[in-house]
């Protein structure tokens, strides 16, 4: 059993899906060729995979599938908005698994953003999946962006919250991700990448129990930062394009799957309250609360725990 990750990989497939509707999303398979099929789904709305999410399963035993969701990553158009939609990424999903003739994901594995992604697709399509895997639980609920963009998280990190107020002006501060949807969709790249720079600047700062590094943390923004901000400010001004309170309330079309939620008691970016809630309304999901993590992938306890869930579910 590995401590954390398993060892770097390359993938020994890759290539790009058009999906008809004006975007080309790029995919790759690592691990073995013959093994049960599992997918990454990366965070953000907007973050993109990266070399590390390979390394959450076994690669003897998995035949893993990563994707950059629309917009995102090695995707095109990056930072792309039109036809960018959960119900596209959801239908997005459902494509790649034909195209690469999978019948069945053995395990479908998201953090943050990807476990609202996972959560959605495993009730819109629960015959194509046999198990889901979660980190950080956002449920997408206005209450929980309020947490992380509003009067919530300030609490913990005021001089985070409050760099982040300031590069608005005082009439613009009433309604944050509006204002800040505003900027990333100007069309004045300076002024883009500039709010860009903000707004991830602020997420960054929050991702972990003690600093360590994380890709972005502050500084001029590249056109990637540009693009996870701009998706994610769309979405959620956009509500994510989900009935209030959808993933709860379908929770029971979870009932045949099973799962493991995986949480960091320290997690400022989506609270353990919300895990919890699934948990408790998805009962086949065994929750983990990892005492000593924040919200990222990269915390040492997040990364064994996950790792040890998929190593679980090859064996079923």
């Amino acid at each position: 059993m590995p401590a954390g990750f398993y060892p770097p990989l390359d993938p020994y497939a890759t290539g790009v899906l058009e999906t008809g509707d004006g975007h080309a999303l790029y995919w790759e398979t690592c691990g073995n060729p013959d093994g049960k099929p599992a997918l990454f789904l990366h965070g953000g709305p907007g973050g993109g995979c990266s070399t590390d999410n390979r390394r959450l399963f076994d690669p003897d035993k998995y035949r893993v599938v990563l994707f950059d969701q629309r917009g995102a990553g090695r995707s095109r158009p990056l930072g792309s908005l039109e036809n960018n939609t959960t119900q596209h990424l959801v239908a997005d999903i459902e494509r790649l698994r034909a195209h690469l003739s999978i019948e069945r994901w053995h395990v479908v594995l998201g953090g943050s953003w990807g476990a609202t992604l996972a959560l959605a697709y495993a009730q819109a399509h629960p015959q194509s999946l046999k198990a889901l895997v979660l980190r950080g639980v956002f449920t997408a609920r206005q209450r929980e962006i309020d947490w992380l963009y509003g009067d919530g998280a300030r609490h913990l990190y005021p001089e985070a919250h409050a760099a982040f107020m300031n590069h608005l002006a005082p009439d613009e501060r009433s309604d944050v991700i509006g204002a800040y949807y505003r900027r990333l969709t100007c069309g004045d790249e300076a002024v883009e990448l500039s709010a860009a720079a903000a707004w991830c600047g602020y997420e960054s700062q929050l991702l972990t129990l003690l600093p360590r590094g994380m890709p972005f943390s502050g500084g001029a923004a590249s056109q990637n930062t540009r693009a996870l901000a701009r998706i994610e400010a769309h979405y959620f001004a956009h509500r994510t394009f989900m009935e209030e309170g959808q993933i709860l309330a379908r929770a029971h079309r979870l009932h045949d799957i099973p799962g493991a939620i995986v949480q960091g008691r320290y997690d400022v970016v989506t609270p353990p309250v919300t895990a919890y809630e699934l948990h408790k309304a998805w009962p086949m999901a065994h929750l983990e609360i990892v005492p000593d993590a924040g919200h990222a992938t990269a915390e040492p306890g997040i990364q064994r725990a996950l790792v040890q869930a998929t190593d679980r579910f090859a064996g079923t």
